[in-house]
């Protein structure tokens, strides 16, 4: 029964992450032919690379202003590929009041740095591999950040969930944004390192 569950649940998390499924694979080794996808009003284009197509979205300005203050726009353009968790200005504003000045702060960079790259898998990891990383764990995936700690997926119904270290969980409200060096799934928490 427990492996059935665990099948149900993988094929939902391929299910809710899939954007344009027919072409997951080809985009996947090829993000030229994935499909352009809107994300905060602007389309976001397979060819550009994670921050020129970042730059455009409405809904990722906070995240856009703090990829600058900490100095991490050289490595978001460099070839990757990287996989990015990308919380939405709701979600850096649901935060505890003041905490996102804080962490703009110059002297906080550190610790920006580390909020940020946390959000990052190195690889390239569409909503495919993340369900086949899921089914494989026995129903959850354990993701490797940039910044040296843990992510874990899973799949809730028909909803692809992101647990951080110290046990909040975000939802991927679109998947597969595919860019020249990466992947983007759009998440509505801002994850914290442990």
């Amino acid at each position: 029964m427990k492996k059935i569950a665990i099948t149900l649940a993988a094929t939902a998390l391929l299910g809710a992450c899939a954007t344009g499924m027919n072409s997951a694979s080809t985009a996947s080794a090829n993000p030229g032919a994935a499909a352009t996808v809107m994300v905060g009003g602007a389309a976001m284009f397979p060819s550009k690379d994670i921050v020129d197509n970042a730059v455009n979205s409405a809904d990722h300005t906070t995240l856009v202003a703090a990829v600058k203050a900490a100095g991490l726009v050289d490595t978001l353009k460099s070839p990757g590929p990287f996989t990015v968790f990308a919380p939405t200005n709701a979600a850096f504003a649901a935060l505890p009041a003041g905490m996102v000045d804080t962490l703009l702060k110059p002297e906080n960079k550190g610790t920006l740095t580390k909020v940020l790259t946390y959000h990052v898998v190195p690889g390239r990891m569409d909503a495919a591999a993340l369900g086949q990383m899921v089914k494989a764990g026995g129903g959850r995936a354990t993701l490797k950040t940039a910044s040296g700690g843990n992510l874990y997926a899973t799949a809730s119904g028909s909803n692809v969930m992101i647990t951080d270290d110290k046990g909040g969980t975000a939802m991927v409200t679109i998947a597969n944004v595919y860019q020249s060096n990466g992947v983007i799934h759009v998440v509505n928490k801002v994850l914290i390192p442990g």
